[in-house]
């Protein structure tokens, strides 16, 4: 099993909601991750992406990246999601695919906060559709525990 099938596999068993959205992992990467929930399961009485599938997939999409990077770089800890703001800029009238990338940078700076303070932040911006039709604006933090 491929780390993208690991990850989803884990959310799916984690968070049940993942399972009723078709909520599926495209690409995964250190760096960026793609993930497409199809419109049917999430489609509200206008035809076009339900608000909640919308956000929901969204976070999970930063949710999951962030949860790989922790994976792949060994960093202990619980993932939680302190923020996250989402605009709506135009109706989703096609599958809901979420894109999000992370930048070494950032994934350094996360790394280097878990290790040295138990606690770690990943700001990431997850937008939805090609125009894009959302933004979400995510805080990911992972306290160290152990």
């Amino acid at each position: 099993m491929n780390a993208a099938d690991a990850l989803e596999a884990k959310i799916r068993a984690s968070i049940p909601l993942s399972a009723a959205m078709q909520f599926s992992i495209q690409n995964l990467s250190l760096d960026e991750i793609w993930v497409v929930a199809p419109l049917e399961p999430n489609i509200n009485i206008h035809g076009t992406g339900f608000a909640g599938s919308i956000y929901s997939t969204a976070v999970l999409t930063g949710w999951a990246l962030c949860t790989h990077i922790m994976d792949e770089l060994e960093i202990p800890g619980d993932l939680v999601v302190a923020k996250a703001e989402i605009s709506y800029r135009a109706p989703v009238t096609s599958d809901l695919e979420c894109r999000c990338r992370v930048d070494a940078t950032q994934r350094e700076s996360f790394h280097r906060a878990v290790r040295d303070s138990g606690k770690g932040k990943l700001v990431l911006k997850i937008e939805v559709g090609d125009r894009p039709a959302a933004i979400l604006d995510g805080t990911f933090v992972a306290v160290n525990r152990s």
